[in-house]
């Protein structure tokens, strides 16, 4: 099977290479464009344009920033619509519903088949094949990229109408931004209080509340390492998209508004960039009274 890949950040990159290394032959294309050598190094081919790319091949997926970026590829020149008549395009961003039904409405309009995929998982599940895939959209061509599906997750759910993979992707994240807030903060505590932060890891690990997230994240954030697998900028963009999500219907989520305020601060401290779990530093800045 041949397609086409429009993206090639942490999770594109990984995700192409992924695909390369189980047989499928892969086009790419990326906005700044020497981020593709790396992969033609791994036998794949790259389009000039994400025209090139959906003329070339019947299935082309995306893993673009955020909304913005994931419109401009579909409606901008040389973009997606351009040759989508009779392709498919499977976008696997984080978008808000609107934004996914936006493309859905244009790509079916133009005679195209359209399926969001967003994923759970960061870096190291992108790399290993084993995210979580939530599709939703045409079911025909969900059953048909299923082979891809199962080289780049473990697990694919396919969850109705377009839209409801982007909401459920942003209750996901929501859910994992506020934890790593209370995580943040318990670390923080344990330290001041003259705790072993350390020892509270094992505590945590061992109980209820052990999961993959702070066994994985946590020795590097007494460090003070945070390698960008998810950055920051992306989980507090996630956030304050479930957060409009919230505002639509009428839920009050104060939890998960504290945590927003706080990765904002943490992006106006230069953090954006680093991993998510970098709102840590929040809680060693001067200023902050808690």
């Amino acid at each position: 099977m041949e397609v086409g890949f429009l993206g090639l950040g942490i999770m594109g990159k990984a995700m192409s290479i992924n695909l390369l290394r189980h047989g499928f032959k892969v086009t790419v294309w990326n906005r700044t464009f020497s981020k593709c050598n790396e992969l033609v190094e791994h036998g794949a081919s790259v389009g000039e344009t994400p025209a090139a790319v959906v003329k070339k091949c019947k299935y082309t997926i995306a893993m673009l920033s955020d909304p913005s970026a994931a419109l401009s590829v579909v409606f901008d020149k040389d973009g997606v619509l351009e040759h989508i008549n009779g392709r498919c395009y499977i976008d696997m961003s984080t978008v808000d519903a609107d934004t996914s039904s936006k493309i859905s409405e244009a790509i079916n309009a133009k005679g195209g088949y359209f399926l969001e995929a967003p994923v759970s998982g960061s870096k190291k599940p992108a790399e290993d094949g084993q995210l979580i895939i939530l599709a939703a959209g045409d079911k025909a061509l969900y059953d048909e990229v299923l082979p891809v599906f199962d080289v780049l997750g473990k697990k694919s759910f396919f969850l109705g109408e377009v839209g409801n993979g982007a909401k459920m992707k942003l209750v996901v994240n929501m859910i994992m931004g506020s934890m790593m807030n209370a995580f943040s903060e318990g670390l923080t505590l344990a330290e001041r209080s003259g705790l072993s932060p350390e020892t509270l890891l094992d505590v945590l690990d061992l109980g209820a509340m052990s999961n993959g997230m702070f066994k994985l994240k946590g020795p590097a954030m007494l460090k003070n390492s945070y390698p960008p697998a998810f950055p920051l900028k992306h989980q507090q963009k996630d956030m304050r998209l479930a957060l409009a999500l919230g505002d639509e219907n009428a839920v009050s989520m104060p939890v998960s508004a504290a945590a927003n305020e706080a990765f904002k601060k943490a992006r106006s401290m230069g953090l954006g960039d680093l991993d998510f779990s970098a709102v840590h530093e929040t809680l060693k800045a001067p200023d902050h009274s808690s």
